[in-house]
């Protein structure tokens, strides 16, 4: 019988603080419940988790393997990545994170994803992700304004004092200051979209960045992509035509958001 074995991945930095010993003492009191084969292990650094996914592989061959990403999203994306690469696995959410946009997709039902006991017992639900040059997406693949926002936000963290939303605020002055579109060579279902463009969204799920929904009808098992691109808006219209994307009301302005849904 190939009993499975239950590996979790804990990320010290995800939230508001390190919860590793909170995490590790759930799942001991749930062992002692609920007799189960399982390890932890702990990331030290970005994409650390990819790599203790492909060596739990190796260290545990021709074992059924259940990866719970004990962290945010961005934990979440690493282990997804790491099991997309190797066989007899799957992974699961147990979000310590801020965002932990991709169990919203499951509404009433998230709250099951931070009942440890249901997630080790919990039913498998094939879903689909986004693979591209920068790795696998779970939920959205973004390029453009917001994209450079998120990047640009980073430097803006390691400065004291930026708390909060002014990380994020900063870097939204930073780049729409150095221009807001830029001329993309896109291509979908064959046929050709170049242009300008304040930024392009892939949507295989529909929520990320902590509250932007700009494809509220797409589905993780479809098998298809929602696509939306946002054309060359000035400064003065940005922050209303971002407001609308961010609420998936994209319909309300189909001369400057072009949605190609599945």
């Amino acid at each position: 019988m190939n009993q499975t074995k239950h590996i979790f991945i804990v990320n010290p930095a995800a939230g508001s603080h390190d919860q590793t010993t909170e995490i590790a003492s759930a799942i001991k009191a749930l062992s002692h419940k609920r007799p189960m084969e399982y390890e932890i292990f702990i990331t030290e650094y970005p994409r650390h988790a990819i790599t203790l996914v492909e060596n739990a592989s190796v260290r545990f061959p021709g074992r059924d393997l259940r990866f719970y990403a004990c962290g945010g999203d961005g934990t979440l994306k690493e282990v997804a990545e790491g099991v997309s690469r190797i066989a007899n696995a799957v992974f699961t959410h147990y979000p310590s994170g801020t965002g932990n946009d991709y169990v919203k997709l499951f509404g009433e039902a998230q709250r099951r994803f931070l009942n440890l006991e249901e997630l080790c017992a919990g039913e498998i639900l094939p879903v689909d992700y986004i693979e591209s040059d920068c790795g696998v997406a779970l939920n959205i693949l973004s390029v453009g304004l917001d994209a450079r926002i998120a990047h640009g936000m980073q430097k803006f963290k390691r400065v004291p004092l930026m708390k909060g939303q002014w990380p994020y605020l900063a870097s939204t002055v930073e780049q729409v200051a150095r221009g807001i579109a830029r001329p993309y060579c896109i291509e979908i279902d064959g046929e050709r979209c170049d242009g300008k463009y304040t930024l392009m969204l892939i949507g295989n799920g529909r929520h990320y960045g902590g509250g932007f929904s700009p494809v509220p009808e797409a589905d993780i098992t479809d098998g298809k992509l929602n696509v939306l691109l946002v054309r060359d808006v000035g400064r003065l219209t940005v922050a209303k035509v971002f407001d609308i994307y961010k609420q998936g009301r994209h319909t309300e302005i189909p001369h400057i958001i072009t949605a190609r849904e599945p």
